[in-house]
């Protein structure tokens, strides 16, 4: 009778997960039976297997058919009248003798084995639907908590239990996070490992800032306005391009809100990443200009053909358009498609040296690494600290000092 109990467990087992629909658990129920039933009688064309996924309950019914004595050809299909009059005496030639089969007349071995197939397809089927799902959901936002977190990875699981994983080169570098956490990302792809759904999400994608951008801002979410494109240096700064379809609506202040109250959570979630709202243009030194927001711009030159664009400003706007670490000239790049060089504007009496007017006494990679970070000539290295130079450069404090003291000597 335990045999009968194993197999029932299973079932139950079976039937609770929650990611199979019922019409599946009673086609692979149904199916294992008949596999036992095929292995005892030799053939299953002639029995019925009925199951109940709400209460576990199995039925098995065989049938087969009355012959006269000595003219059976096929046990399995057929029963002889002497046989079947001593199971029910009324039956006659030519009848159809149904009886039910019981799991226990299947015997101890063929149950367990039958246990282990079900509990085989169970985790198969089970993957199977995990896979699906979240392969319709990439690019979705998830929410989860946090299972565990190790040096290169934290596993954290949803609402229904299912492992997701979060590379420590898809969170936010301000991230922290610690068990039981709740943590939002977005799903940045689906993969099928050794026959395991393995689930990446991520923080640092566009998709997931442009995700919290659809549930803060309804205009984005109604389709009133369309986000045109997203770039990241995720935990430092963003650029949102975006661009209205009614002329009633505009577009950065419906992002931002009144005050800020859009924006302000969406940043909270970042890590206080700072995010550049801008109106998106076809007009291509207009988009320029307003992607190096802050920076007021001067004038442009524009090489279509190489896509590269020449900024020029004042003095006091060129590390705006730079920005800290360089991030804000780089994202401004990216979001315009062209390759900008910002230099700056001199006045007719304001005299000024190009930097590579000393290629004699400082090396030219020296020179590259200030003129990467739009400082083309003396008075524009000469306009920031030593620190601030660390800082943008890759250049030593010493080495910084020694290039200071050779640009003031040319103005002293």
């Amino acid at each position: 009778m335990s045999s009968n109990i194993n197999l029932i467990d299973s079932f139950q087992e079976f039937k609770d997960f929650k990611n199979i629909d019922r019409p599946t658990v009673i086609s692979v129920l149904e199916e294992v039976f008949r596999s036992m039933i095929r292995k005892k009688y030799g053939t299953d064309e002639n029995c019925d297997v009925i199951v109940n996924p709400d209460n576990g309950d199995l039925e098995i019914w065989r049938t087969r058919r009355v012959m006269e004595d000595g003219f059976s050809e096929d046990d399995d299909l057929e029963i002889e009248l002497a046989e079947v009059k001593l199971l029910d005496p009324d039956m006659e030639v030519g009848d159809d003798y149904i009886e039910q089969i019981t799991l226990e007349s299947f015997g101890r071995r063929a149950i367990l084995a039958a246990r282990q197939t079900l509990v085989s397809k169970v985790l198969e089927l089970e993957k199977d639907e995990i896979f699906k799902k979240y392969k319709d959901r990439v690019g979705e936002i998830v929410t989860g908590e946090v299972y565990q977190v190790w040096k290169k990875e934290t596993l954290v699981l949803d609402d229904e239990g299912n492992e997701l994983l979060m590379p420590k080169t898809e969170q936010i570098p301000a991230d922290y996070f610690k068990k039981g956490d709740t943590v939002r990302a977005v799903i940045l792809k689906v993969d099928m490992v050794n026959a395991t759904p393995k689930i990446i999400i991520s923080r640092i994608a566009p998709e997931f800032l442009q995700r919290l951008f659809e549930i803060e801002v309804p205009e984005i979410f109604d389709g009133l306005i369309t986000i045109k494109k997203i770039v990241r240096e995720p935990g430092e700064r963003a650029k949102v391009a975006v661009e209205s379809y009614d002329d009633r609506i505009d577009p950065v202040g419906a992002c931002v809100g009144m005050k800020g109250s859009r924006i302000h959570g969406i940043v909270r979630e970042l890590k206080n990443e700072n995010i550049d709202v801008i109106n998106f243009t076809n007009n291509i030194s207009l988009y320029i200009q307003r992607a190096l927001s802050p920076a007021k711009i001067t004038s442009i030159k524009l090489n279509d053909e190489t896509k590269h664009a020449s900024v020029y400003l004042k003095p006091d706007q060129v590390s705006l358009a730079i920005g800290r670490g360089g991030h804000n000239i780089k994202l401004a790049g990216k979001l315009t498609g062209y390759e900008i060089d910002v230099f700056r504007e001199a006045g007719e009496e304001e005299e000024d040296v190009d930097i590579e007017e000393f290629s004699d006494e400082i090396d030219n990679w020296i020179i590259d690494e200030l003129k990467a970070i739009g400082l083309d000539t003396a008075k524009s290295v000469l306009a920031l600290s030593v620190d601030e130079l660390v800082k943008r450069t890759d250049l030593e404090e010493e080495t910084i000092r020694e290039v200071i003291n050779i640009l003031q000597s040319e103005f002293e």
